[in-house]
């Protein structure tokens, strides 16, 4: 992909999106289509913010003049011309990134990338309501990584040992500016100025998230989103690829003949497709499980009418 223009210095205004816009600076050779959404989304954000004043307005501007030239470069993706594929592409990525972290914990690995890949899985997340209002699914997920990132961050920074896995913490999380925090070696481009591309874990959010339950994180396969480099700073972290656990198949699907009474609405029609498109992303991925159960969920609408 042609290399993009650079932009101006962020406006402090921006503060909020500057992570937002690295994130799209780091995936610019690794998924153009999630470069593309995370620079949508901040467009959209630093519109709402302040679009009158003389340094927002130009940087705004010279940020579209980059969302144009990675649309004529991504041509007839249908990620880009379809929302409901962009959409699909932009979670299955998301949830890919948080389930490696995930696992990670889980198993005890504590790094820098792990948590660089909860925090941003969180920051992707915030993406996807370029499509609309978010899931209930997707809020907790964020809210998790979100905090997951803050608190091993700070057991890490303060010498000690982070609880493995789903922990509810009662007190307040805290956490220094600190430009290494969650540098986790992920790649970045010269093109971006500092000022937009400076890892800050000072914005993430602080709070009680107890009672919060996030599913055991299904096994990454070994071509994660997060692309891990092979040096993370930890010994014997390397990751090994893991069979994934396909989930059973309801026998009565292949029985199921659609009754003459059954009525679909558009909406119907629509939810199938969605989930179609979703079990497309997700073999994009070699994520058999997600795909499987993405398709029984449409057969299961097409064939009752019913979720």
């Amino acid at each position: 992909m042609a290399a993009l223009a650079p932009l101006p210095p962020l406006p402090a205004q921006f503060k909020s999106i500057q992570h937002h816009l690295r994130t799209a600076q780091e995936h610019d050779k690794r998924d153009a289509v999630v470069a593309y959404y995370c620079r949508l989304y901040a467009m959209q954000t630093g519109m709402k913010i302040d679009s009158k004043t003389p340094e927002c307005r130009k940087f705004l501007s010279k940020l579209m003049d980059q969302l144009e030239a990675l649309k004529k470069q991504l041509g007839d993706n249908e990620a880009i011309t379809q929302e409901i594929v962009g959409c699909a592409h932009l979670e299955n990525y998301a949830l890919k990134m948080f389930l490696y972290a995930d696992n990670e914990d889980r198993a005890g690995r504590f790094h820098k990338n792990m948590i660089k890949s909860f925090y941003t899985a969180s920051l992707l997340i915030d993406v996807i309501t370029v499509f609309g209002e978010l899931t209930d699914e997707n809020v907790k997920h964020r809210k998790y990584a979100r905090w997951k990132a803050t608190y091993i961050h700070n057991c890490l920074k303060n010498g000690e040992t982070p609880q493995a896995g789903p922990v509810g913490i009662e007190e307040d999380n805290d956490v220094e500016e600190n430009e290494d925090a969650g540098a986790a070696s992920l790649p970045t481009q010269p093109t971006q100025p500092s000022s937009s591309s400076t890892y800050d874990p000072s914005n993430m959010p602080s709070g009680n998230y107890t009672g919060i339950q996030i599913p055991p994180g299904a096994h990454a396969p070994a071509n994660t989103p997060a692309e891990v480099p092979h040096s993370t700073g930890v010994a014997s972290n390397t990751i090994q690829p893991t069979p994934q656990t396909i989930p059973a198949i309801d026998p009565a699907l292949f029985n199921t003949i659609s009754q003459g009474d059954i009525r679909l609405t558009p909406e119907d029609f629509a939810r199938a497709q969605k989930y179609c498109k979703y079990a497309g992303s997700a073999l994009q991925y070699e994520d058999v499980s997600t795909a499987v159960q993405n398709l029984q969920k449409a057969l299961k609408l097409l064939t009752t009418g019913r979720e």
